[in-house]
């Protein structure tokens, strides 16, 4: 039963870990009107902000993995994918506050992938 947990988790946290990484690396190079074009919610914060959130996102993605890779403080995993359900989270916050119901759905997914990643990376330590 482990192994398969384990390639669930792999699973799980490779997919998160792409997503991420690809999703905050784009905030941390793109200039501000490129951002804005293609999330216009960006235009609700500041470009520090927008650029935190991305840095998150990428050690969060990083914290999956790494540990997990090296064998070494394999916890870390479990306290990146805990990190990775608060990011959605303020992220499905502020499309509520602007109004965008729609915009919703890929934050609850990605939240709930995270606390997924989180509940295994915790039963395969």
């Amino acid at each position: 039963m482990e192994v398969k947990m384990t390639v669930a988790y792999w699973i799980v946290a490779g997919l998160l870990a792409l997503t991420y990484l690809a999703s905050g690396g784009i905030k941390i190079v793109l200039p501000a009107e490129k951002l804005l074009a293609m999330w216009p919610w960006t235009g609700d914060l500041r470009l520090r902000t927008v650029r935190l959130i991305g840095t998150l996102e990428v050690l969060g993605a990083l914290g999956l993995v790494l540990p997990r890779l090296t064998g070494i403080a394999e916890w870390l995993s479990v306290v990146a994918a805990v990190g990775l359900v608060v990011v959605p989270l303020g992220g499905l916050a502020l499309h509520v506050r602007r109004g965008e119901g729609s915009q919703t759905v890929p934050n609850v997914v990605l939240a709930v992938l995270a606390a997924v990643a989180a509940w295994l990376g915790a039963a395969t330590l």
